[in-house]
């Protein structure tokens, strides 16, 4: 199967397939940043026995392969179409693993909050609807960009006009991108009903760093997925898919800013690895703080 084709007319070079994100000169590290950072998620993650933060390392891992596979489109030859299909395929599906890792965190978060005390019956703070339903709409839009992405590759292979998976792919951003803010709200009013319980600060301000940590990784993640969003409305060769600028600030670096901000603030020391025995322990210190009641004499 040939990877390189002849000449388009749907490219403005007329020279057949070309990856829009040609010329790309890379920075010279910039698969090393994530890498020392998967390195990093992955000592903690042994340390600490998060493994419910595996996906971050995943992600991490998609990443430098997708990296490493974009050096090679745009320093060797950016008419590869596998090149093309794997960088994109790994770069696009790695924020993905990193926003299930934030919706573990935001799970885990609230079954604290429980344990400890606080009153959150709302149905939208329900942990399980919040980690599966996110995950859910995460897993079907990243697999409606794919599918967008292959039919783009295939019809520039093919001569053909991409259009229609241009507007498969934007279908599945805009969907994403309207589920990632309605998530934004949902952390947004479960810090604020924290607040509606002022005798219990004390517990909340152990946990508020690294809830304004999680907080700041979801906004980098978010702006991450309103560049896409933006990039394929414009389409292919676009003023945004074409300049590099755009994507070094707008996809790389949120991401990787995401990444080491969860790095630093890592789950592993500031969420209880099991949060049922938080909870017993939560009502023993609580049954044993209450006095005795006196015998009638």
């Amino acid at each position: 199967m040939a990877t390189t084709t002849s000449p388009s007319r749907y490219t403005p070079t007329g020279a057949g397939f070309q990856n829009p994100n040609f010329p790309n000169p890379m920075g010279p590290y910039d698969a090393r940043v994530i890498i020392y950072g998967c390195l990093v998620h992955v000592l903690q993650l042994v340390r600490y026995k998060t493994w419910f933060f595996s996906p971050l390392a995943l992600a991490c891992f998609l990443e430098t392969v997708g990296y490493i596979f974009r050096s090679l489109s745009s320093k060797d030859n950016p008419y590869h179409i596998i090149w093309f299909v794997v960088q994109y395929f790994m770069i696009v599906v790695a924020p993905v693993f990193i926003s299930a890792s934030i919706y573990v965190c935001i799970n885990k978060l609230i079954t604290w909050a429980k344990s400890v005390g606080y009153v959150l019956d709302q149905w939208w703070l329900s942990p399980k609807l919040i980690l599966w339903g996110f995950v859910t709409v995460d897993v079907l839009t990243t697999i409606l960009q794919i599918a967008g992405a292959a039919l783009i590759g295939s019809s520039q292979s093919n001569q053909k006009d991409p259009a229609t998976g241009n507007n498969i792919l934007l279908a599945g951003l805009a969907v994403q991108s309207f589920s990632f803010t309605i998530f934004l709200a949902v952390l947004s009013l479960f810090r604020f009903a924290l607040f509606k319980h002022p005798e219990k600060s004390t517990a909340v301000r152990a946990k508020d760093w690294f809830i304004a940590a999680l907080a700041i990784a979801s906004l980098l993640v978010y702006l991450r997925t309103l560049f896409r969003l933006s990039e394929t409305a414009q389409g292919l060769f676009s003023h945004l898919s074409i300049h590099e600028v755009y994507f070094g600030t707008l996809e790389f670096s949120p991401v990787v800013l995401a990444v080491w901000i969860l790095a630093v603030w890592h789950p592993g020391r500031w969420l209880p690895y099991d949060t049922a025995a938080a909870s017993r322990t939560s009502r023993v210190e609580s049954n044993s703080g209450k006095e005795k009641p006196r015998a009638n004499v």
